[in-house]
């Protein structure tokens, strides 16, 4: 009796599994949809949006390089020259490996 309700949940949950279980798609299919998604993705000019975020900077190429890793990790520059980091959490919580804030 015992073994039998054994069985049958091992086999009810190899049945879910089997649904949840996405189907198997051919790599190219695969490949395409992945493509969709990323193009769906709105994705920011981080040059613009760095050159206006270091314009005030005094060492503007490290500002920019620093501000430009940031974006590229997190899609997105707080606006104006400084602050506003509420708006990009992201940015806003990256450091260096000495504990200091990265993104300008």
């Amino acid at each position: 009796m015992a073994f039998s309700n054994v069985l049958l949940a091992i086999f009810l949950g190899l049945l879910v599994l089997h649904l949840i279980e996405p189907s198997h798609e051919s790599f190219d299919d695969q490949e395409a949809s992945q493509g969709v998604v990323k193009s769906l993705l709105a994705t920011i000019d981080c040059g613009v949006a760095c050159s206006g975020r270091c314009r005030l900077a005094s060492r503007q190429n490290l500002c920019k390089r620093a501000c430009g890793t940031c974006c590229a990790r997190c899609n997105c520059v707080p606006p104006g020259t400084s602050g506003n980091t509420d708006q990009c959490p992201c940015y806003a919580n990256m450091t260096t490996h000495g504990g200091r804030k990265k993104c300008p």
